[in-house]
């Protein structure tokens, strides 16, 4: 039998991570520590991996966490504007195609876990050489 920590305690734990994350490639962090007290809105941050398109490009997201997570998946979205399979037009990521975020998703995946696959899914033979918006453009 497995205890669920309450997703507030959980969050928590993913802020405090974020805080003090050791990758240089990713970063995660709440929009407004200040008026958030349910820890719904967060920021994510992915540096683009070498030997592709995405290189040395920061893509920031939005990700929210509702009242369902960690039981269900954030809702992701890209601000930056980005070239990859699993976003859609309006930057909002296909939980049908990035299936961490639909039928693969996992409680036990974190924030990190999302932006890590995010980050690793720009290294695959799909996305690695896809011609990119112009840097700093957005959604």
């Amino acid at each position: 039998m497995s205890i669920e920590i309450p997703r507030n305690f959980r969050l928590l734990e993913e802020l405090e991570k974020g805080e003090k994350n050791p990758s240089p490639d990713l970063s995660w962090g709440l929009k407004d520590q200040n008026d958030d007290i349910l820890l719904k809105y967060w920021n994510g941050t992915i540096i683009g991996p070498p030997n592709t398109m995405f290189y040395g490009r920061i893509y920031s997201l939005d990700l929210t966490c509702d009242e369902s997570y960690p039981k269900y998946p954030p809702k992701v979205r890209f601000l930056t504007k980005i070239n990859m399979d699993v976003v859609k037009s309006d930057g909002n990521i296909d939980a049908s195609r990035f299936t961490l975020l639909g039928k693969d998703w996992n409680p036990k995946y974190t924030l990190e876990d999302v932006l890590e696959n995010l980050r690793k899914w720009m290294t695959s033979s799909a996305n690695r050489k896809l011609k990119q918006p112009a840097e700093g453009a957005s959604y």
